[in-house]
């Protein structure tokens, strides 16, 4: 499920972000398919030293919750848990469907955008908050989604 600076864009903000980010439910099968998926792309944490040894594979993603990836796609995110919502199924519950290039996909909604920022409580996640809120309340009035 696409969340942060992404989903923002989805929902209609002006926010611009380098990298996308997305909530991953923590089953043992999701995790082999996440593993298996970026293996290609070449996954290495952001930030980190190149020469700090590191694979992206179904025990280091069950060793840990939250990656920031640098890939040959570009700049990825994957959270267990999102701040303010919880996990994959929290976050579920706090999506709506956006098309994406003609693909349906889950996006997390304004909603929770404006709690996961609130939360995460960060300078840039406080910054956004009065475009997300401006956002939400233009959503309520026009009825547009």
């Amino acid at each position: 499920m696409v969340i942060g600076g992404a989903a923002m864009g989805l929902q209609g903000s002006a926010h611009l972000t380098r990298d996308i980010d997305f909530c991953y439910a923590r089953t043992a099968k999701n995790m082999e398919r996440l593993a298996k998926a970026l293996e290609p792309f070449h996954p290495v944490l952001r930030g980190a030293p190149p020469d700090l040894p590191f694979r992206f594979d179904v025990k280091t993603i069950g060793n840990g919750l939250n990656f920031t990836l640098s890939t040959d796609l570009g700049d990825l995110g994957f959270l267990g848990e999102v701040s303010g919502l919880g996990s994959f199924q929290e976050v579920l519950a706090a999506s709506d469907v956006r098309n994406v290039g003609g693909v349906d996909c889950r996006v997390l909604s304004l909603e929770g955008l404006i709690k996961s920022k609130t939360a995460a409580g960060r300078p840039r996640d406080l910054y956004v908050l009065p475009e997300l809120r401006a956002l939400s309340e233009l959503k309520r009035k026009t009825g547009l989604d």
